[in-house]
């Protein structure tokens, strides 16, 4: 892509009503814009990344077993009431009356929904075990919406939910997905610590937030030492195979939120724990037969019998990471984006556009990175050296390929790693080779 071209509304301001990082650079960097409290329109480079982590998100849903379909954003409130939660729920659902009077609702999550399409359809316990996910917008009517993407009233989030004919086979479900949602971070560049939660309005017994620590985080975390330098996926096994073992080790390292960790009832010395703060991006529950035995989700059993099905749900915030892998991954002069989610792989900077050799250069470069499979920002714009080095760093492109005339005078070009700022001179042939790997 040209950045020429390219729609891309850099800002060397950062706005007043940006409080904390994530907002900030995703404002500078021209990723969104905000259209009315807690609702934002996403620009082209910030809708890059957000399809990327759906892309991660939902491969490892795949592979889970899962199977992906599509729910409508608008709800009947008489599905709530089935479940009993249409009056609990309170001023966060957005609630609608359409021209027939019918009572209707912007969906803040889906359990209901999906619930309703599954008693439709299965009808035996052979069609089990099942597991349906969407990736979809969602709208609560937060009293404050604040902190860009992290506490919007709009997000995109991924539900999953599963369904099973007792209790062990729905913990196995349960294992299978927190084993999924570590592979998920991980392929993101995220390191996420899995901790016991409460349940909230969602019901159930067992549940499990994931988090990652940020400076910025907007809650205070203690764990165990051993998570700083755990490869939690070393020696994890397949998804197919017995997970009890691998989850028993995981979630037996301790770690817990700011509101119930109690030094009088630590399990593990002081010493031996981390102080931090963390951001929640992802929470998994089983919530056994909350939702199915008042909507009356049953299937026929091996006697024939009618029995509730077990259920779980799993919801990641695919644009609430976005802002989270922010506040992870930045510095002083903006966004470091991990590779697998980076809006570009390459960041070609021509310091003398207009410049014969220079051009010529720049755009073979483009060319054969580009046949290569990379997507490259080339930075063909008649703009000062100075104010091109600080866009590519605001906007977190992993590589930085510089290219200008005295540099080809000595047969060289510039890379840099965004992440560690670390530069080397090379012929184009040498760091065009270092960048195909």
């Amino acid at each position: 892509m040209r950045l020429s071209s390219f729609f891309m509304p850099t800002l060397k301001e950062t706005p007043t009503e940006a409080q904390i990082v994530s907002h900030r650079l995703m404002l500078r960097a021209g990723m969104i814009r905000q259209t009315s409290a807690g609702i934002y329109a996403w620009l082209p480079l910030g809708y890059r990344v957000l399809r990327k982590i759906e892309q991660i998100v939902r491969e490892e849903q795949d592979a889970a077993g899962a199977q992906e379909l599509l729910m409508p954003t608008i709800q009947s409130a008489d599905l709530w009431r089935e479940s009993g939660r249409y009056d609990d729920y309170g001023k966060e659902m957005l609630r609608i009356t359409d021209r027939h009077d019918r009572e209707m609702l912007f969906g803040p999550t889906n359990e209901e929904m999906i619930t309703d399409i599954f008693r439709s359809f299965v009808k035996s316990y052979r069609q089990l075990p099942l597991n349906l996910y969407h990736i979809q917008w969602k709208f609560r009517d937060e009293i404050r919406p604040r902190f860009g993407v992290m506490r919007g009233r709009e997000f995109l989030m991924k539900d999953a939910y599963s369904f099973d004919i007792d209790a062990d086979s729905a913990r196995r479900s349960y294992q299978k997905m927190f084993l999924a949602y570590l592979r998920t971070f991980a392929r993101i560049g995220l390191k996420a610590i899995p901790m016991r939660a409460d349940t909230g309005p969602i019901g159930g017994d067992l549940s499990h937030e994931f988090i990652i620590l940020a400076e910025t985080g907007e809650s205070g975390v203690f764990c165990h030492k051993e998570w700083m330098n755990l490869d939690v996926l070393k020696d994890a096994p397949g998804i197919d195979d017995d997970l009890q073992p691998f989850f028993d080790r995981i979630t037996s390292i301790y770690a817990a939120t700011d509101e119930k960790h109690d030094p009088a009832n630590s399990p593990v010395p002081e010493a031996d724990l981390v102080s931090a703060r963390g951001i929640e991006v992802g929470h998994i529950f089983n919530f056994g037969t909350k939702y199915s035995k008042p909507m009356n989700a049953v299937v026929a059993g091996p006697n024939g019998e009618s029995i509730p099905v077990e259920m779980g749900s799993y919801g990641i915030g695919v644009s609430r990471l976005m802002g989270a892998i922010i506040e992870a991954s930045h510095d002083d002069n903006g966004i470091i984006w991990p590779d697998a989610v980076a809006p570009f792989n390459v960041g070609l900077i021509n310091l003398k556009s207009g410049d014969a050799e220079t051009d010529r250069v720049c755009a073979e470069l483009y060319a054969k990175l580009e046949a290569a499979g990379l997507e490259v920002a080339y930075d063909d714009r008649e703009e000062r050296p100075g104010a091109k080095f600080a866009d590519m760093d605001l906007i977190g492109v992993p590589w930085q390929l510089v290219v200008g005339p005295r540099g080809l005078k000595n047969g060289v070009v510039e890379l840099k790693r965004r992440a560690t700022g670390e530069k080397e001179e090379l012929p184009v042939e040498a760091a065009l080779a270092k960048l195909l790997g």
